[in-house]
């Protein structure tokens, strides 16, 4: 089976999250897939960076989320959702090659 990084999912529940809720109007369904998203990048995360990595990498997915929220009152929704998700995809890239390549 192919190995989809956890940068393109953690980028992937922000993005998805957002388009569910939005397309289906429910928000609860964009809250699922949000939150199944963030729970496989934060194993992932935990498996390739370790716990610390993991929990500091999940912290910052929660506030992606939160933040997105008052970032698109000044620049719009799916502009605010495509900044976060590019903000959460860099950290995750980052912590995940520091320690892969120590």
């Amino acid at each position: 089976m192919a190995k989809i990084p956890a940068t393109a999912v953690a980028a992937s529940g922000l993005i998805g999250g957002y388009g569910v809720a939005r397309w289906t109007k429910k928000r609860p369904l964009g809250a699922v897939a949000l939150a199944a998203a963030g729970s496989l990048a934060a194993y992932e995360w935990n498996r390739q960076a370790g716990p610390r990595a993991a929990a500091g990498l999940t912290v910052a997915y929660v506030a992606a989320f939160a933040g997105s929220h008052p970032l698109a009152k000044k620049v719009g929704a799916w502009p605010a959702v495509f900044a976060v998700a590019g903000s959460v995809a860099t950290a995750s890239w980052a912590v995940t090659r520091r320690v892969a390549n120590t």
